[in-house]
């Protein structure tokens, strides 16, 4: 009876034991592979082009487009937003081909106003309000648009961090199968020795102390994982809230934005752990089915089975 009872309830606790450690891990993976980089893209994308066309104005208002040198800094702005929506189509499944279509024509429109009509004051002016209009038009500017794009992948990434009520039922589950295990190889092992007359049997033992190292570990784990997922969306959410809330420097809020992403990052990368631990869960659920077994299967082949 003993020996039914362990098997059922070390394979139960196996399952369930696998199935959530697996499920914490590739949310902890899809978090720091795709959601979060799209989320502090789409911000870096944003700051990118305002800062930009703060660049031109600034030209302009200085008089100082056609000195040599003085447009680097709009170029660069306006290649890092062009490579940051180029980065961004890879980690997700919204459609950005609008978007990289107003950035197309946004550029030529600033560029034309920087470059092409600089000794025809008329013509410049023209450009640069269509491009500032191409910016920030209300609803259908580039800028309304990566705004959109960014709250729908910032609740991709609160989706995708957070523990769901099913996957709390099934790591529940797992716990409670294996306090039922260990309680049940207690109860095999003092009936091997008391009634029985055995030594301490072996393999029991080492299925008890895995069965509290089960019990015990991968909960740390899952509870230091789910709170750096926990920690890297809250960086998500400032990250969205700066860049939507720039000022009159975007300069300043691109350097706090890079700041965030690299504490979001240390969160997300905190978890690279949890890998290792999972391979061990699934090599000790695989000894928690075993080892009962083996151990029941042993001392009933001595026992009763040889004298048939």
């Amino acid at each position: 009876m003993h020996l039914l009872v362990l098997v059922l309830l070390a394979t139960v606790a196996a399952s369930a034991l696998f199935l959530s450690c697996r499920q914490v891990q590739r949310n902890a993976d899809a978090l720091a592979a795709r959601e979060a980089p799209a989320v502090q893209g789409l911000a870096a994308t944003r700051l990118a082009a305002l800062r930009a066309d703060q660049e031109v104005h600034v030209l302009v208002a200085g008089n100082l487009i056609g000195v040599a040198g003085s447009g680097e800094t709009y170029r660069s702005q306006l290649s890092a937003a062009d490579q940051g929506l180029s980065r961004i189509a890879d980690r997700t499944d919204q459609d950005l081909g609008t978007v990289k279509g107003l950035l197309a024509t946004y550029t030529d429109s600033l560029t034309l106003g920087a470059s092409l009509y600089r000794d025809q004051p008329l013509m410049r002016e023209q450009k640069l309000q269509e491009a500032h209009s191409l910016l920030t038009r209300e609803g259908v500017g580039l800028v309304p648009r990566l705004d959109a794009l960014q709250r729908v992948q910032l609740r991709h990434a609160e989706a995708t961090a957070a523990m769901g009520g099913v996957q709390r039922g099934v790591w529940w589950l797992a716990e409670c199968a294996l306090a039922a295990l260990a309680s049940t190889l207690l109860s095999a092992l003092f009936v091997l020795r008391d009634r029985c007359g055995r030594d301490w049997n072996a393999y029991l033992l080492a299925a008890f102390a895995l069965t509290v190292l089960l019990a015990v570990v991968p909960l740390v784990t899952v509870s230091a994982t789910e709170d750096g997922l926990t920690r890297a969306v809250g960086g998500l959410r400032q990250i969205t809230e700066v860049s939507r809330r720039v000022g009159p420097e975007p300069a300043d809020a691109q350097k706090r934005v890079t700041k965030r992403s690299e504490d979001v990052r240390e969160d997300t990368d905190d978890g690279a752990w949890a890998d290792r631990v999972y391979r061990a869960t699934l090599t000790g659920s695989l000894l928690a089915v075993a080892l009962p077994a083996l151990g029941l299967g042993l001392r009933l082949d001595k026992d009763y089975w040889r004298r048939l």
